[in-house]
This record gives structure tokens, C-alpha cells and sequence, in this order.
């Protein structure tokens, strides 16, 4: 990918992207049912079960960003070209690239705004005992990592189609896919079985999540992301041809 100096035109596509979010209903309540569920298992963990952790929810969120994602990113080109918006922004002296790359930072900084309210569960904990800032700041850096990926693979997904909920039914059932591919190891051959692992993002989350940051992790999130954002303006510049 390009650098963003490269690509002045992010800037005023990201800023437009994150003002539709924010102008709208749309992140309130994404935002809101977000947390009211992450919230809950939270707080029966806490005061039910008596589990002063935050691993509930390193544990929750990945499963939630299943559903989070794919709804946010769906609308994200499917709309723009069911509307015939992106056409006109194309006549414009904008490259896909830019239009891509704008996007997914508005639903990046989307997710991170759903994900900074948790931040007080942090400050409940700490008021009850010590808790492990290390893997805390870990799971937090998992977090994002795993969101960006979603959303880049989210964003392709919506470039492949006009229709929002076909969109979000291929955006989920790819990011489904990664979830799950080190849950169905015993039903793939051994000599598939590593190439499979290594390829499953909840493997390489609950490496970081541990507290542990390995670099071999680090580049699989930032190649997977970079790869889907590829895929993303490729299928956006199949109607050029």
C-alpha cells in the first residue's frame, strides 16, 4: 500500500466517511448494543461468579466482531455504488486506493470508539486488585488488529456487490471462516494441519492476548490486513475494465 502522503485524498474521504457514521443513528447504536452485550457478560462474570478479569471480554469480543463488523462495513461501496455516489466521486481526481483507504479508517476509528468504553472495566478492576497491564495492553493491541483485518476483509466484501446484505453475509462468512479454521483442525489432514493454524486469526489473537507480542503475529495481522485492502481496490477497479 501506498503512504498516505502518497494518497492526499484519504484524509477528506475518511473525515466524510466517519461524519456519515456519527450523523446518523448508525454508530450510536452499533455502539450501544456493543457494549450492552459486552457489559453483561462482564458484569455476571464480576459480581456473579466473582472473577475480577478482563478475560471475559478478550474472550466475547471476537465472537461479537463476527456480527459488528460485517454490519458496519456493509453499506461502506455496495451503497456508494447502488446509489451511483461512487461514480461521481471516481469523476473526481480520487484514486480507489484513497476511496478504500478512507474508508476503512473511518470504520477502524469506529471500532476503536466502541471498544474505548471498556476501558472503565479496566478502571473497576483496578480498583479491586492489580490486574496485568502488560496482557491488558496485549488483548487491547489484539483487539484492533483483529477488527482491522474484519473490517478490510469487510470492505472487500462490499466492493464485490450493490446489494448491503449480500454484502453482509459474504463479509461474515469470511471473517467466519478465519475464526474457525483452528477449531476444525482434527477433521483436517496432518500435513494441513500447521499451514491451517497459522492461518487462523484466533490463534494468532490468543498469542497476543496472553501478553506475549511475537513479531510472527504482528506480521500476520499487518499482511492479512494489507492483502484484504488490496483485494478491496482490485474488485473496485474491475469496472474500469
Amino acid at each position: 500500500m501506498k503512504s498516505l502522503i502518497e494518497l492526499p485524498n484519504v484524509g477528506p474521504i475518511y473525515r466524510r466517511e466517519l461524519r456519515s457514521y456519527f450523523n446518523s443513528p448508525i454508530a450510536y447504536v452499533v455502539i450501544v448494543v456493543f457494549l450492552a452485550i459486552i457489559g453483561w457478560f462482564f458484569s455476571n462474570n464480576l459480581f456473579l461468579m466473582n472473577v475480577a478479569s478482563l478475560r471475559i471480554v478478550f474472550e466475547l469480543v471476537p465472537l461479537v466482531f463476527l456480527f459488528f463488523v460485517p454490519a458496519i462495513t456493509m453499506r461502506l461501496l455496495a451503497e456508494e455504488k447502488k446509489s451511483g455516489t461512487l461514480e461521481l466521486l471516481t469523476t473526481k481526481p480520487v484514486r480507489d486506493a484513497e476511496i478504500v483507504l478512507g474508508k476503512f479508517l473511518a470504520a477502524w476509528t469506529l471500532l476503536a470508539a466502541a471498544l474505548a468504553p471498556t476501558l472503565v472495566y479496566l478502571l473497576t478492576l483496578s480498583s479491586l486488585g492489580s490486574p496485568d497491564m502488560g496482557s491488558v495492553v496485549a488483548g487491547y493491541l489484539g483487539l484492533l488488529l483483529m477488527g482491522g483485518v474484519y473490517i478490510a476483509l469487510g470492505i472487500f466484501a462490499s466492493s464485490l456487490t450493490e446489494n448491503q446484505i449480500i454484502a453482509f453475509i459474504i463479509g461474515f462468512l469470511l471473517v467466519l471462516a478465519l475464526y474457525l479454521a483452528d477449531k476444525v483442525l482434527l477433521y483436517v489432514p496432518d500435513a494441513f494441519a500447521s499451514t491451517i493454524e497459522f492461518l487462523a486469526i484466533d490463534y494468532h489473537f490468543s498469542n497476543i492476548a496472553r501478553g506475549v507480542i511475537d513479531s510472527r503475529n504482528i506480521i500476520y495481522f499487518v499482511s492479512l490486513l494489507g492483502f484484504s485492502l488490496m483485494l478491496a481496490t482490485a474488485s473496485l477497479e474491475r469496472r474500469k475494465w
